[in-house]
This record gives C-alpha cells, sequence and structure tokens, in this order.
C-alpha cells in the first residue's frame, strides 16, 4: 500500500476532520464487500481506504504521516498493528449503516511485546468484513521488524576522513557487535541507515533498519564550521610588523608553512584552499581558515621599552 493516503480518500492535505469522515463514508459505501461479494479487487480497496482512514482520522497518527511525507515512509516506522491499533472498524462501519462483525466483537486493535500483533477474530480490523480467514491472512502478512536507534559519538579527524568503527548493541536479549563505516565529511546530526540490523521481523517479515545518530566530539585545535575547519595562531608584534613564517597543523596531522605578511593585524583570517572536510555526495572540499592573534607583551625589558618609546617618536 504505497499510495499516499489523501489521495486514496481523493482529499486535500488541509482536509478536515469532517471532511476525511466523509470523503471515507462514500468510499466505504462503494466499496464494502457486501456490495462486491467475492470481488478481491474490492476488497483490496477497502483494505486501503481504511487503511488511510484509520491514519487520517487519529490526529496524532496523521501529524506523523504528515512529518513522513509518504505512506512508506511512514510505514517504515509504523506496523499494521500501529496503524489500526485502536481503531474500531465495526462502530464506525454501523455509524454509516453497515451492520457490525458477524462474531459480534468489537474490531479494535491489540498488539504485544514490541508490537506484534495476537489476532483472534474479534479482535481482526477486518476480521468481520471478510468471514475471518481473509482478515486473518492480512493481520499475519509477513511484516518488517521495527527500526533501532543509537547515538554515535565520533572524533573530528574520523569526521573528516571517515573510518572503521566497531559497536556494540544490546538487542533483546542478545549483545551484537556491528562494524560500521563512517563515511569521510560526516557532520553532527546526520543520520546513517544499516538496513537490517534492526529488530526482528514478524511473521516471517525482514529485519528492521538501524539509524546511527552521529555527534562529533570537541577538538582541542580545530573547530569546524560546515565543511571549512578554523584553527588560532599566535604572533608577535614584530613577526606582524615584518612579516614572517609560521607552520600550521593540519587536520591529517601533517604541518604546512604560512607566510604571514608584513603589516598583518590582529585578528586577520589567512585562508588555506582545500584543506577543509571533504563534501558528502559530490559537495566541494571545504578550506581550513587560521586566524593570527597578535601578542602584546605585558611586561618589557628596560631596553625594550626604550625601543618602543623611539618607535613612538617616530609615529609608530
Amino acid at each position: 500500500m504505497a499510495e499516499d493516503y489523501y489521495q486514496v480518500l481523493g482529499v486535500d492535505k488541509k482536509a478536515s476532520a469532517e471532511e476525511i469522515k466523509k470523503a471515507y463514508r462514500k468510499l466505504a459505501v462503494k466499496w464494502h464487500p457486501d456490495k462486491n461479494p467475492n470481488n478481491k479487487a474490492a476488497e483490496e480497496k477497502f483494505k486501503k481506504i481504511s487503511e488511510a482512514y484509520a491514519v487520517l482520522s487519529d490526529p496524532e497518527k496523521r501529524q506523523n504521516y504528515d512529518n513522513f511525507g509518504s505512506a512508506d515512509q511512514f510505514r517504515e516506522q509504523y506496523s499494521q498493528e500501529d496503524i489500526f491499533r485502536g481503531f474500531d472498524l465495526d462502530e464506525i462501519l454501523r455509524s454509516f449503516g453497515f451492520g457490525g462483525a458477524r462474531s459480534g466483537g468489537r474490531t479494535t486493535f491489540r498488539t504485544n511485546r514490541r508490537g506484534g500483533s495476537y489476532a483472534s477474530e474479534s479482535e481482526d480490523p477486518f476480521s468481520g468484513i471478510f468471514g475471518g480467514a481473509g482478515g486473518r491472512q492480512y493481520a499475519n502478512m509477513p511484516q518488517k521488524g521495527q527500526d533501532a536507534e543509537y547515538n554515535l559519538s565520533i572524533s573530528l579527524e574520523e569526521s573528516v576522513m571517515g573510518a572503521d568503527k566497531k559497536i556494540s548493541l544490546q538487542m533483546e536479549n542478545r549483545i551484537e557487535d556491528i562494524t560500521v563505516k563512517i563515511p569521510s565529511g560526516i557532520s553532527t546530526g546526520k543520520k546513517l541507515r544499516l538496513p537490517g540490523k534492526g529488530l526482528p521481523g514478524y511473521n516471517g517479515g525482514p529485519n528492521g533498519d538501524l539509524y546511527l545518530n552521529i555527534s562529533i566530539l570537541p577538538h582541542p585545535i580545530f573547530a569546524r564550521d560546515g565543511n571549512d575547519l578554523h584553527i588560532e595562531k599566535t604572533i608577535k608584534f614584530t613577526q606582524a610588523a615584518l612579516g614572517t613564517t609560521i607552520d600550521v597543523p593540519t587536520i591529517d596531522g601533517t604541518t604546512k608553512r604560512l607566510k604571514i605578511a608584513p603589516g598583518t593585524q590582529n585578528n586577520t583570517r589567512i585562508r588555506m584552499k582545500g584543506f577543509g572536510v571533504p563534501g558528502l555526495k559530490g559537495a566541494a572540499k571545504g578550506d581550513q581558515y587560521v586566524k593570527i592573534n597578535i601578542e602584546i607583551p605585558r611586561k618589557l625589558t628596560d631596553g625594550q621599552l626604550k625601543l618602543v618609546e623611539q618607535l613612538a617618536g617616530e609615529g609608530i
């Protein structure tokens, strides 16, 4: 069921709750199995519109669906049990003029551990409509397991150059060791998806996925801003006035010699092109910026004081 839920019901994304209910009623009357006996296509259509209504009629589920943006992404987080949990299909259909489930039970959807279902005939949301067998078959279809999340902190060097990280995860009643490839250029706030590394599926369905939430640890020398790196270097007043050369470390561990022009001012930023962070997905590589701080001596010797006074006399 990959269709957009709004399109399934034929309503606008800004539709009110009453408009959504009215649209579902119209479609339910058209596609209800009582009006389409032995029609598998109508049965599937009814299931789709019922799923769409179960989501869009619930304010919390609707908001989450709008955030995901599509039924496919929504169903990666919500199992079939989650979608129909608390959804009383009998009561809704009775309000539309249809009879309830033939078993006479309420068709609320319940879950056991981790959202897995234990559907009896009266608990299956479609059992009363499709005579039990079709509903149980629908509820017991293979379903993907739940996704898992893990907060992973990495060093700045690992974020710039990439790395292979080994992590240990507590997955239900076992500990699983996983090796993760960190791509060069990744930044704080990014997520890495590891398909099939989440919780086990149900009824033979695939495992869920594992999402790694990346954060970068502070660095004692460098600061990162996007794909650029920043570092500070302090030079003497005379070096700033006369010019000099300084050695500047880079994130890969090498050192580059940088020329400081005569007359360099305090807080000057010097750009080292291409010495920043590699761009993800073809983005341009960043630069390294060196901020120059000029040191003013706190104390002067008598000789130094005379020299400074001479400079002052020359207007410097």
